[in-house]
């Protein structure tokens, strides 16, 4: 069967959006219907089906059972790099820098995908901080967040990484892992991965922070949910923690507790 030409009816594609947008509250505009079909068709192959609409049917009958997840693995799956964003690390290291007590400090990096985000904060924090420190690193995706879990990456990755920190907490591989580099044991026991929907209610487990990077997400959400997400998120941040955002985005129109210390970067009144 070759479905490599194959199109989506618009009935089947609306039912992909509904599906994303009731469950994770990312909305899917009709410009992807394309990437729709890159990323599913081969969920269409696996299961020998014949057209999206057989799929669509399949799935409402409750046949496939596991593929909800697929789905949302396969229509999630965001573009992330090492020390993206290079203003957020400046300021990281300059608040470390300014920090005067010697408690733990809790960072969360709230839609992780393939984990350069968090093992970037970590690098920082294991060179400035010198007392304890936990990230939590989470993503709807399972697919990247057991990419994120391994530490393990191309050496086209490390392009951004600064050269000190690659040469104190990057592996270089050899032989059969030639072109590839793990992050350090000191790096990955301190970074912890978990699957967390941030357009459902939080874990109750996930603690409190002073820190919360919550970069290049608002954007994939109407204002209700990023309104939503944004109050649940600072709800779990320390009064005076940081709320770090991208540089594509901003918290206009949504009512929080905040104030902004400079683009993109608030502190909790």
């Amino acid at each position: 069967m070759n479905l490599s030409n194959y199109k989506i009816s618009q009935s089947a594609f609306t039912y992909f959006q509904q599906l994303i947008f009731d469950v994770a509250g990312i909305t899917i505009s009709d410009a992807k219907k394309a990437l729709v079909v890159s990323r599913l068709t081969r969920r269409l192959r696996i299961h020998h089906l014949d057209s999206f609409d057989h799929y669509v049917r399949e799935l409402k009958k409750g046949l496939l059972k596991t593929e909800q997840q697929h789905i949302i693995d396969l229509l999630t799956t965001n573009e992330t790099y090492f020390f993206r964003e290079e203003k957020h690390f400046t300021y990281l290291v300059n608040y470390l820098k300014n920090r005067s007590d010697h408690n733990m400090i809790r960072i969360w990096s709230a839609a992780s995908s393939t984990g350069e985000e968090a093992y970037s904060i970590a690098m920082v924090l294991v060179t400035y901080w010198r007392s304890d420190w936990e990230i939590i690193a989470s993503d709807i995706n399972q697919n990247v967040l057991h990419i994120a879990q391994q530490g393990h990456y191309s050496m086209s990755a490390a392009q951004r990484i600064p050269k000190e920190y690659l040469q104190k907490y990057c592996l270089k591989g050899i032989n059969s892992q030639s072109g590839t580099f793990l992050l350090r044991p000191e790096i990955k026991r301190k970074v912890h991965f978990r699957q967390i929907n941030l357009n459902q209610v939080l874990p109750n487990d996930i603690g409190i922070f002073d820190i919360i990077f919550l970069r290049n997400t608002l954007i994939y959400f109407d204002l209700p949910i990023k309104s939503r997400i944004v109050k649940q998120l600072v709800a779990k941040l320390k009064t005076g923690g940081i709320f770090i955002i991208g540089h594509s985005e901003s918290l206009n129109h949504i009512q929080h507790t905040l104030t902004l210390q400079q683009a993109t970067i608030y502190k909790k009144k």
